[in-house]
């Protein structure tokens, strides 16, 4: 029997990406891989398409009695429960920034013997990541954001984001939303990345007018006064050592016309977050957190955004990913052996951090 790829159901309410799709894992079997697809009636993908490739359709959450050497797929967090993990596990895994909790998640990998190949540092010999959902993560937080403008326009709070049919119809949505009150100007930072070019897309759908930053506008460091004088600002950056504070508390109790942030790279946990107005994730049933009063700011976070498109997303993000997955095999060259490298580097560490 070849390798076995065990897609687990996503725990998290509102979570319906996958992957991996129908197809993808009919490729997979096809080369002599098993995959065991768990059903879930959240998953934006039917779980008969699943069974129509090939697939072996299990229990949902039954992946802990999975054999041992299956290799567990999934994309956001784990149940916390604390139960040793005993499998090879693929997912993002947020415990290499020293995030709150990172540690005692490395731990029970720890404990049970298993491995984390984390799918945010799956990368190739240069350095780049094999697969990303960036641009995705950026069309819905700048869709998400310019809710959290529109309901500001409407003397009110952004208090939920309800299911969209897809791109076409989010953008449809917004446009109704934003009309009747003047266009806000947006900045983008990050704008040439992934994650950018996604945001700047949505907003050029809507016929926005944004001011698009990168590295170069930023090298001197910061913070930037000149965000102050848009309506809405959004974060598209990878923080990390060496990133300065972009906007901070004195700038948010200066002059502005800033009303809503968009820290779609969502870092709350890090020491890194160049957005340090804000102490947790926000959620799509609780989309804002508003910072400050008098003028109104407010800012979205959500560390799932493309789920709110998850059919597009989970199909770039699968193909972005399928390559990889059919070498899963030789766990010991290219892209898994770097992965294991870096879980092994921080499982050991006191922080979980280098």
């Amino acid at each position: 029997m070849g390798l076995h790829l065990w897609i687990r159901a996503e725990c998290r309410a509102q979570e319906r990406r996958v992957g991996l799709t129908p197809e993808g894992a009919a490729q997979l079997i096809a080369s002599g891989m098993r995959v065991s697809v768990e059903d879930s009636p959240q998953r934006a993908l039917p779980i008969e398409e699943y069974r129509a490739a090939g697939c072996q359709i299990v229990e949902a959450a039954s992946w802990p009695e999975a054999p041992a050497d299956a290799w567990i797929f999934g994309l956001k967090e784990l149940p916390e429960d604390g139960t040793p993990l005993r499998h090879r596990h693929i997912m993002f895994g947020h415990a290499y920034k020293g995030q709150p909790g990172a540690q005692a998640f490395l731990a029970r990998f720890r404990s049970g013997g298993g491995a984390l190949y984390d799918l945010e540092y799956l990368t190739d010999a240069a350095g780049r990541r094999v697969a990303a959902f960036g641009y995705w993560a950026g069309y819905a937080g700048a869709a998400v954001s310019l809710m959290a403008i529109a309901a500001q326009s409407r003397g009110g709070l952004l208090r939920t984001v309800p299911p969209v049919a897809g791109a076409e119809a989010l953008v449809a949505g917004l446009s109704e939303a934003l009309a009747g009150s003047a266009p806000p100007r947006v900045i983008v930072i990050g704008a040439l990345g992934r994650v950018g070019t996604g945001a700047r897309d949505l907003c050029a759908a809507l016929g926005l007018e944004v001011t698009a930053w990168d590295m170069d506008e930023t090298a001197h460091g910061g913070p930037f006064p000149q965000i102050a004088e848009h309506e809405v600002f959004l974060n598209c950056i990878l923080a990390g050592p060496g990133v300065p504070v972009f906007f901070g508390p004195q700038a948010a109790d200066g002059p502005r016309v800033l009303r809503v942030i968009g820290d779609i790279a969502c870092d709350p946990g890090s020491a890194y977050n160049p957005v340090p107005l804000y102490e947790a994730a926000t959620s799509f049933a609780a989309p804002v957190v508003r910072v400050r009063q008098q003028p109104t700011l407010d800012i979205m976070a959500i560390d799932n955004l493309p789920s709110l498109l998850p059919a597009e997303s989970s199909a770039d993000f699968a193909a972005q990913l399928l390559p990889s997955l059919k070498v899963l095999d030789r766990p010991g060259e290219g892209v898994w052996a770097r992965a294991r490298a870096l879980f092994d580097s921080h499982s050991t560490a006191p922080d979980g951090a280098r």
